[in-house]
């Protein structure tokens, strides 16, 4: 198979599966993906588009999990370095090394000498890192440096009692949507199919057992049915509504709190991304991470009262965070002005009402709580270990014989090229028809169904609203040359309910 995410919810509907997903998060991803490659043929139903809500809001690194050392958690610390090690060897064009620093001032577990150890340890822990890496992907050892290179690297850090700094390595996935997308491409490649903009409704049922869901195709409003045995929810901060719908609502599944991250129309303070707080008590810890000339900064976590109306965070809450930014970094004198867009989003929290992010992801058997046969429901907690929990999901439904797993199989497409902003904008001013053939690809092979999935989750060209706004009349006036030559219409319209 070419790995096209081909949208044909008709077709889809005439199929057999062996189990659906719902919810194209990376989790709903990973699931799709880690079921296609074990031999089984899954279908994902995705009521918006691909990755839009909290795995675009992201603010892109692959954690190692060197943070979970400090609580000694080694099973983390272990998932977390196998699967970044993953993300680099499988993607190596879209995942890539992170320099961080966190400058040391010689209080607590932040004193060079224990960061020393932890990075000692986190060595030690993870030999096999950088095994059948690229070679421009391998991560070096961390270390400690003196505070002249913690001035050489962040020439803006807070002199006052500076130690040294911690020096570790991590990665990032600066086009992470690509990332998303990429990874559809290779399930569809390995038997999967996809349906973006497609709304599960309804479970469908076989005495005690699934049958399958009923959904509504949200471009045409036609109720279609797919047929299966094992229905797996995934719908992050939905799959509470999504398990009332086919089952009752479960409080244990998510419990919201509100993380939210920024990006600045700022230039990079550093090569490096940056672990600051504010130098007070119970201070959060943040990073301020280059991305393409500017600086993406988070996250912020703040509670969210169960059952509130989703909205994104008011000016008074992200001034908050720019305070807390303003105070761990002498001179940033950050301001709303400076904020180009706020990627924000819902996470499970430890407790309601907490800001506090769970640790573990919730696996549930609904069958076990009195529910249909064939019915779980996944909520997951961080984007690096997407995929192991997906596996540990999928052997856990085989062993209870609803499924059979064959060995992991399917080579990974090759990766597309997407041109840069500057390039887009020079094809649309000097070669329309290059452009209008781009475009066109994008939507037949990777579902762009509206303008914003083209300009924020297959490209990157919308990131900043000034460009968005841009990008948009440029698309305008490329759909109405292609009418006008009497041509079929090749770009994404808008879409709304």
């Amino acid at each position: 198979m070419n790995g096209m995410i081909d949208r044909d919810p008709i077709v889809a509907s005439r199929a057999q599966y062996d189990l659906v997903v719902v919810g194209g998060g990376i989790y709903g991803v990973m699931l799709t993906l880690e079921s296609a490659r074990r031999g089984l043929r899954p279908l994902l139903l995705e009521r918006d588009d691909y990755g839009a809500a909290t795995s675009w809001n992201s603010l892109r690194i692959i954690h190692g999990g060197l943070r979970y050392l400090q609580k000694a958690d080694l099973a983390r610390f272990r998932e977390s370095i196998a699967e970044r090690q993953w993300w680099l060897r499988e993607f190596p064009d879209l995942v890539e090394p992170l320099t961080c620093l966190m400058p040391l001032y010689g209080r607590g577990l932040k004193r060079p000498a224990i960061f020393r150890l932890a990075l000692a340890i986190n060595a030690w822990l993870s030999p096999t890192r950088n095994q059948n890496l690229r070679p421009d992907r391998c991560l070096p050892p961390g270390r400690v440096v003196t505070p002249v290179e913690v001035v050489e690297l962040f020439p803006q850090v807070d002199r006052a009692g500076l130690r040294g700094g911690g020096v570790w390595y991590d990665a990032i996935a600066p086009d992470l949507q690509r990332l998303i997308i990429e990874c559809l491409h290779w399930a569809c490649a390995c038997g999967a199919t996809c349906l973006n903009y497609v709304r599960a409704e309804r479970l469908l049922r076989a005495g005690d057992g699934v049958a399958g869901v009923e959904a509504a195709d949200r471009i045409d409003n036609r109720k279609l049915a797919f047929c299966a045995p094992v229905v797996i929810t995934a719908a992050g901060p939905w799959c509470r509504e999504v398990a009332a719908a086919f089952d009752r609502d479960y409080p244990q599944l998510f419990r919201p709190s509100v993380a939210f991250n920024v990006l600045l129309n700022r230039e990079p303070l550093s090569s490096a991304a940056l672990a600051v707080a504010p130098r007070r008590k119970g201070a959060g810890m943040y990073f301020v991470v280059p991305w393409k000339g500017r600086i993406l900064a988070g996250t912020y976590h703040a509670p969210r009262p169960d059952g509130a109306a989703p909205e994104p965070p008011d000016n008074e809450l992200v001034g908050r965070y720019l305070e807390d930014l303003n105070a761990a970094i002498p001179g940033m004198d950050l301001a709303l002005k400076d904020v180009l867009r706020v990627h924000w989003g819902y996470l499970p929290a430890a407790r309601a009402g907490l800001a506090r992010q769970a640790d573990r992801p919730v696996v549930m058997d609904h069958a076990v709580q009195g529910g249909p046969r064939g019915l779980f429901s996944v909520s997951g907690v961080k984007f690096t270990t997407a995929r192991r929990v997906a596996g540990q999901v999928l052997e856990s439904i085989a062993a209870r014989r609803l499924i059979r797993l064959a060995e992991s199989n399917g080579e990974r497409p090759t990766g597309r090229t997407v041109p840069t902003l500057s390039a887009i904008r020079q094809w649309l001013r000097e070669s329309p028809d290059q452009a209008q053939r781009f475009i066109a690809q994008l939507r037949k092979e990777e579902s762009a169904i509206t303008v914003e999935d083209l300009l924020l989750r297959r490209t990157d060209w919308g990131m900043d609203p000034r460009q968005m706004s841009e990008m948009e009349r440029m698309i305008e006036a490329l759909t109405r040359l292609a009418c006008s030559r009497g041509q079929e219409r090749s770009v994404p319209c808008s879409y709304s309910e």
